[in-house]
């Protein structure tokens, strides 16, 4: 299953309210929140083709066996935009697998392929490790990014100002299987290729995690309760900016960009219990100035730091569901929502560093799904999931929109690739047709 053991929900449009999703979440306001994170890096027709797929998408799950449930209360604000499957992404996947064991496809464990043989763009066969060689009238690709392969992701990100090597400092939230084998192949096959090596969906987690499936247990959603500082005790970006759902995943570049690619999230009592509790209790002090000593930052920096956010902290109505006018004045940089003095012990920290859940270099594609050499599609090659959704995400990421591009691509791959065996179903020709049309 790769990543999707590891997700949670869907993002999806609806023009009304439904059993697990409230009130509404339109078309424009998808994009838009979409136009936003990905600051207009983003193909628009294959966005909206996403979005409005993410309408039809749970009749399709449920059908094949996924439930949902109403989504977590508390710091998320996602209980109107996002679907959250009954048992998570471990329950999801082996609903798909039992639907297509009854379904009687083929599955092969341990089989990890390692190349194609193609002809004119087309498929003719995959080539596993051992040496089989199996051959099929048309093919999906749905093999994930690079994201587990840290000597690409090395080579990639290169050296940093102060001659650190960033991604030897990143952790990987996900599977340690996606090494890029298949894109890597693709690309040097000539396929059309797209996104940037350096952008993936990026988020800081506890720097405590492991290197491989520390899934999302280990992220930290406090930042915007508190303060970030990085290795120098210095801030560096606005931890209020907006709803965490639509900023928890630049966090994770933004950490990379530190020295040491490393940094800490600081909050006080009065955060507990307005956030998920991550699985690594956060270093407790008494004292901001012993809890500066734990964590082993320049005592008298972290204080001047903590001191001077707290100065500029504005009395306000503070409401984390809200983008409220709780906010600082003088401090850079500064905080816009949520700023409170970090004044009631005892006080926590928590180490962050670069979670990368998966990257956007991928296949170009069109809205059949296709594999494109030369900017033609393929006639029996597609495309689906984490290798594709450098189309729609150049950069950033707002919760659940990666299973919402793993779904509408899948099922319009899927799709494509049937019509392209042979099969004739009034069921293809209307997927076909509504992802024409949209």
């Amino acid at each position: 299953g790769g990543n999707s053991m590891h997700v949670r929900n869907l993002r999806c449009m609806h023009d009304a309210p439904q059993d697990v999703l409230v009130e509404t979440y339109p078309e424009e306001e998808y994009w838009q929140d979409l136009l936003k994170v990905t600051g207009g890096l983003t193909n628009e027709s294959l966005a909206r083709l996403v979005i409005r797929h993410s309408s039809r998408c749970r009749s399709w799950m449920r059908g094949h066996g996924v439930h949902f449930q109403p989504p977590l209360s508390g710091a998320l604000h996602v209980a109107r935009t996002n679907a959250f499957f009954m048992g998570g992404g471990k329950a999801l996947v082996n609903a798909y697998y039992r639907s297509a064991d009854q379904l009687g496809v083929e599955i092969r464990y341990d089989t990890p392929v390692k190349a194609l043989e193609l002809r004119d763009g087309r498929f003719i066969a995959a080539i596993t490790e051992a040496g089989e060689r199996i051959t099929a009238k048309s093919c999906v690709l749905a093999c994930g990014g690079f994201e587990s392969n840290l000597e690409w992701q090395r080579e990639a990100w290169g050296q940093n100002e102060l001659g650190e090597w960033v991604a030897e400092n990143f952790l990987i939230r996900g599977t340690r299987f996606n090494q890029g084998v298949l894109l890597k192949f693709m690309i040097e096959a000539g396929a059309d290729s797209i996104g940037d090596p350096t952008q993936a969906h990026c988020v800081a987690i506890d720097a405590r995690a492991p290197l491989y499936d520390g899934g999302i247990c280990t992220r930290i959603d406090c930042v915007s309760l508190g303060v970030v500082v990085n290795r120098d005790a210095r801030r560096f970006y606005d931890e209020g900016e907006d709803f965490w759902p639509k900023r928890y995943a630049i966090w994770g570049r933004l950490v990379a960009q530190q020295p040491g690619q490393t940094a800490w999230s600081i909050i006080d009592r009065k955060a507990i219990g307005r956030f998920m509790p991550p699985v690594f209790e956060g270093t407790q002090a008494n004292t901001l100035e012993e809890l500066g000593v734990k964590i082993g930052l320049d005592p008298a920096a972290f204080m001047e730091t903590l001191s001077t956010y707290n100065a500029g902290c504005r009395p306000g109505t503070f409401d984390h569901t809200t983008l409220d006018d709780c906010r600082t004045e003088g401090v850079t940089p500064a905080k816009t929502h949520w700023a409170r003095a970090i004044d009631a012990p005892p006080f926590y920290a928590y180490p962050l560093k670069p979670g990368i859940t998966f990257t956007y270099l991928g296949m170009k594609t069109d809205a059949t799904a296709a594999v494109r050499f030369n900017d033609v599609p393929s006639s029996n090659l597609f495309a689906a999931g984490e290798m594709v959704a450098g189309n729609v995400l150049g950069k950033g990421y707002t919760a659940g929109v990666g299973m919402s591009i793993g779904t509408a691509f899948g099922r319009i791959a899927g799709v494509s690739a049937a019509q392209s065996a042979g099969f004739r179903h009034p069921t293809f020709r209307e997927e076909l047709a509504y992802a024409a049309a949209n």
